[in-house]
């Protein structure tokens, strides 16, 4: 069974692409490569043949796992979100309660998710703690070296 994941109107499009992109060019290509090794002779010594094989199943897992991902994606409707939360496409400026270090993130989906700009999952520990607290609240997240405790210090929407 697929996992409920949801997202933007432009990560799904840019899952949807992704797709199109792996169905549409990448698998001739593989099934291209394939035919160009078979044409080649003997197929038990056939090194080219064995990696385009190969390749061949990596893009198909791929596929397999974008349609999977596809398939439990749900569009949000933004504007029935709870602003006062930390929830789901929420934009959070927290500070450390011990270094004092302010960052912003946003809570995105775990395909979505690109710490270079700042998009974090709700699946991991920070995003976890997170969700669901409000301004002033203390996340208290728990990392490999013990709890980490934030204070909220804004949510936005964009």
């Amino acid at each position: 069974m697929s996992k409920v994941s949801y997202y933007t109107a432009d990560g799904l499009k840019k899952l949807r692409e992704e797709l199109n992109q792996l169905k549409d060019i990448e698998r001739p290509k593989a099934s291209q490569a394939i035919a160009e090794a078979r044409d080649k002779g003997d197929l038990s010594e056939n090194a080219e043949y064995d990696a385009a094989k190969e390749a061949q199943g990596l893009l198909e897992m791929r596929i397999s796992k974008l349609e999977e991902t596809l398939s439990g994606a749900r569009l949000i409707d933004e504007s029935q979100l709870d602003t006062s939360k930390a929830l789901i496409h929420s934009t959070v400026k927290i500070k450390n309660q011990i270094n004092g270090a302010e960052m912003t993130y946003k809570l995105v989906a775990q395909s979505e998710a690109d710490l270079k700009t700042g998009k974090i999952s709700v699946d991991s520990p920070i995003g976890k703690g997170l969700l669901g607290k409000s301004v002033g609240e203390v996340a208290e997240i728990q990392v490999p070296s013990g709890v980490m405790k934030f204070d909220v210090v804004e949510i936005t929407r964009e």
